[in-house]
């Protein structure tokens, strides 16, 4: 489709919010509660879960493009020149609350005050009420994607992520059934990071790893090998060289599938994160341990070292 082309009924809300309250509840993480108009039709039909949205973030002279959601807005937003386009980055909210016109997208940014930073870092630092960016996402009663949790009949859940992944599974525990069983294994980078209120099903368990100074995936690796009965769970994790990292490590099955027999039978694991630290849990599991491609979800939601786009 051309940016010239209009569509009928618009699959995605494109549109800015504005902040209404920012909190930084934790060392690494400031959540933002987002407000608009536009997000009363924000959602989707189902759960959730791990659902990605993007975010705009104001140019240099702190102004947002103008998008156009019944065109084709990422042509026109690559259309515009570069100074002007803004920044643009990929988030899941934690939650969705209120309703109507009253909808507020609840949103934690992974911030950190020392070392290299991007845009969404130096952006959430200084966010305060009122502040705007662009949304992309959602609009109830379309089929916009975004959304990679997907267990299907599996008996347990196995859930492992960096702190780019609380968030996503925060929706996950929240949307679970009831009777679900498993283990969410999170690493963030301090013992202040710990977010009490992240808690799932009774049978879901959420197990925290503050790195505290560790190799970053070191505990990840350690804390997943053991989550599945493996002897060898205290060996050091593999060193990922730069080159055997893809441009994308991203594979999601359409449908799970978990085998019947075998030591990981009815299992459905979801492993989001540093694109080194995913890369290397995806070769251990898959080409070492023999678990099924088709029963895990493997997710870089960033690379150490290297700005993401998008």
């Amino acid at each position: 489709m051309s940016a010239e082309t209009v569509e009928a009924e618009p699959r995605s809300v494109v549109d800015e919010i504005v902040v209404r309250r920012v909190e930084r509840v934790a060392p690494s993480f400031v959540r933002l509660w987002f407000g608009g108009d536009c997000l009363a039709d924000f959602g989707t039909d189902g759960p959730m879960l791990d659902q990605r949205v993007k975010l705009i973030f104001p140019a240099a002279d702190g102004t947002l493009p103008p998008l156009d959601p019944a065109r084709d807005w990422y042509a026109d937003w690559l259309a515009l020149p570069e100074e002007r386009r803004g920044s643009m980055r990929t988030y899941t909210p934690r939650d969705v609350v209120g309703s109507g016109v009253g909808t507020q997208v609840v949103i934690d940014i992974v911030v950190h005050e020392h070392g290299p930073t991007g845009p969404g870092n130096a952006w959430a630092l200084t966010a305060q009420p009122g502040d705007g960016v662009v949304l992309i996402g959602p609009r109830r009663g379309t089929g916009w994607g975004g959304i990679e949790f997907r267990p299907g009949d599996a008996e347990r859940v196995l859930v492992v992520g960096d702190e780019t992944a609380v968030p996503a599974a925060y929706g996950i525990l929240r949307d679970l059934p009831a009777d679900a069983r498993g283990c969410v294994l999170l690493e963030v980078p301090t013992a202040g990071d710990v977010l009490d209120d992240l808690r799932g099903p009774e049978g879901v368990d959420v197990e925290w790893l503050p790195r505290d100074g560790a190799d970053r995936g070191a505990k990840l690796w350690t804390a997943t090998l053991r989550r599945l009965g493996e002897d060898d769970w205290r060996q050091a994790p593999p060193v990922v060289a730069d080159d055997e990292v893809e441009d994308l490590v991203w594979e999601t099955p359409a449908s799970a599938h978990t085998p019947d027999a075998g030591p990981y039978s009815g299992l459905y694991a979801w492993i989001a994160g540093e694109a080194k630290v995913v890369t290397g849990l995806r070769r251990h599991l898959v080409k070492d341990l023999g678990v099924d491609r088709g029963q895990v979800a493997f997710m870089g939601y960033w690379r150490e070292g290297v700005a993401m786009r998008g």
